[in-house]
């Protein structure tokens, strides 16, 4: 059964305005208030005024990039789930760094089917936040 309209909100960060703004309709026509944001520093704005209940962060981002805003959102938001992804190979790197400081992360790779992204999402919800992100089992 799909959300109620309004009931769950995401928040999808994703430099790729195309992928954000596919997400966000994808959501919103599954009932989700979805918003798409395209950096980190623009999602920390739009944290000020609108609380997500999940954050779908693409782990490539200019300035701050994906991990470190999992991090900070963490860190400020115990509240607010969060799944990182990336088309991009290499971020291992980053989940290194990440690792290094006591943070552990899971990332699903682009292009991500929207059953599954959906499938993922209603599961991430329906459990409590933790100190990683949660994939289906």
């Amino acid at each position: 059964m799909p959300p109620i309209l309004g009931s769950r909100k995401i928040m999808i960060v994703d430099d790729e305005e195309t992928i954000a703004d596919t997400l966000a309709l994808i959501f919103s026509s599954n009932g989700y208030d979805a918003r798409s944001v395209y950096s980190a520093e623009q999602a920390l704005e739009t944290l000020e005024v609108w609380r997500p209940d999940l954050a779908v962060i693409d782990v490539v981002l200019p300035g701050m990039n994906g991990i470190e805003f999992a991090i900070f959102l963490k860190a400020s938001y115990p509240d607010v789930h969060f799944l990182l992804f990336s088309g991009q190979p290499g971020t291992g790197g980053l989940l290194e760094e990440a690792k290094k400081k006591g943070h552990l992360f899971e990332i699903l790779a682009k292009p991500l089917h929207p059953t599954f992204m959906l499938a993922t999402v209603a599961n991430m919800l329906s459990a409590p936040p933790s100190d990683a992100s949660h994939l289906p089992n």
